[in-house]
């Protein structure tokens, strides 16, 4: 592990982090942690907190790992959350540089996590060298199951957090969350999320003949098409739409003149804070029922929309963003779903990250520029949390 020396000074004179968070990043990288393999990442983290005087803890579940590391004690109290778990490669062959060496080409860092987000954790650490004196508590919740389905990562690490009154004043996470430029842009939300599964069962028989079969099929086109043309609700200033999206439908058919006896589709619906999982989950339900016949449905429900409307909190990360880029960044909900809802139960959170251009694609990758300007972000953010001692 080559990210610990000595603080020095770069030609401008201004003084660096004693960790290098492009080499602490690359060490994370250099770790195959597709869900829910840890590959060693929380391990390399873990020996980066431990250097700057962090107690590190571990609750595992499960066969995933999650790291919860803390310092300081009191109020205020500033926790970091994120997750060291990556997407799957894709087309590995696809890929112009390996994506588990975390090249440096053209000024860009190369790898599966660069994004999404590896270097948003090793910028957070990097800040936190810079800033080693401060009244109250900074903490890291580091999960590697948030790529998949989140059982067994944040949700179930928050109740015992909780049971010993470790619960911050304010959640950061390092999520992707920029459009065009590092600090252009915060979460302060996330939508809510239900997938579902729709099986609708016929009888199969020859085309020909279709009076002696029931053909699935109609059936289902007309349970997509009511959800389709159903609206939900018109959004709101900071949410889109909910919104119906069909994902695959599939009969398993090879043959052209046999009718299927079932038919599958899967969905999603992303829903906005004017809507709650079990209400559409009961809309689903009452819509299948209607226009199915004999069908199974089933549904997972992922969370319910949340929004930060602590303005306080969401201003000072917005001004110390400011300090670094020169603009105020703007604020908004859009993207998938992450741990923030079920860290917004138990205290205000806002997202802020890299830019979202290239995480889960083949060749994810970030300029080392931005991985430099995210660490300054993230040391204006800790200097305006301690300094103004926000509890």
């Amino acid at each position: 592990m080559s990210y610990c020396g000595d603080a020095i000074d770069d030609a401008r004179g201004k003084h660096l982090s004693p960790i290098d968070p492009i080499k602490l990043s690359q060490d994370l990288i250099r770790c195959p942690s597709i869900t829910p393999q840890n590959a060693g990442a929380l391990e390399v983290l873990e020996h980066a907190l431990t250097s700057l005087g962090f107690a590190c803890e571990r609750f595992d579940f499960e066969g995933i790992c999650n790291l919860y590391a803390k310092k300081g004690s009191g109020s205020p109290h500033l926790c970091f959350a994120g997750h060291t778990d990556v997407v799957p490669l894709g087309d590995a062959a696809l890929w112009t540089h390996p994506p588990f060496q975390g090249d440096i080409h053209d000024g860009q860092l190369w790898g599966r996590g660069a994004a999404d987000m590896k270097c948003a954790i090793a910028a957070f650490v990097s800040a936190l060298a810079q800033h080693t004196i401060f009244q109250g508590t900074v903490s890291l919740l580091i999960t590697g199951d948030e790529e998949g389905e989140a059982l067994h990562g944040t949700q179930r690490v928050l109740p015992l957090l909780a049971g010993r009154g470790d619960i911050p004043d304010l959640c950061l996470i390092g999520e992707p969350t920029c459009d065009l430029k590092i600090g252009d842009t915060l979460k302060i939300g996330r939508r809510g999320s239900i997938t579902g599964k729709l099986t609708c069962y016929g009888k199969q028989g020859h085309i020909a003949y279709p009076q002696n079969t029931d053909n699935p099929i109609p059936r289902m086109i007309a349970c997509l098409k009511t959800l389709y043309s159903h609206s939900f609700d018109k959004g709101t200033d900071l949410f889109e739409p909910t919104r119906f999206e069909v994902t695959s439908v599939d009969v398993g058919n090879t043959a052209s003149n046999i009718i299927p006896h079932k038919i599958e589709a899967r969905f999603g619906i992303r829903l906005n804070t004017l809507q709650k999982t079990e209400e559409i989950c009961q809309l689903l339900r009452t819509i299948c029922s209607n226009e199915g016949g004999d069908h199974d449905l089933t549904l997972t429900t992922h969370g319910n929309a949340f929004l930060t409307e602590d303005r306080e909190k969401v201003s000072l990360i917005q001004k110390a963003v400011q300090t670094v880029t020169g603009s105020l960044p703007a604020l908004n909900t859009t993207g998938g779903t992450t741990d923030g809802r079920f860290i917004n139960a138990y205290c205000p959170v806002v997202e802020c990250g890299m830019t979202e251009e290239t995480m889960h694609q083949v060749d994810e990758h970030v300029s080392l520029e931005d991985i430099r300007k995210l660490t300054d972000i993230y040391a204006a953010i800790l200097k305006n949390f301690f300094d103004k001692g926000h509890a």
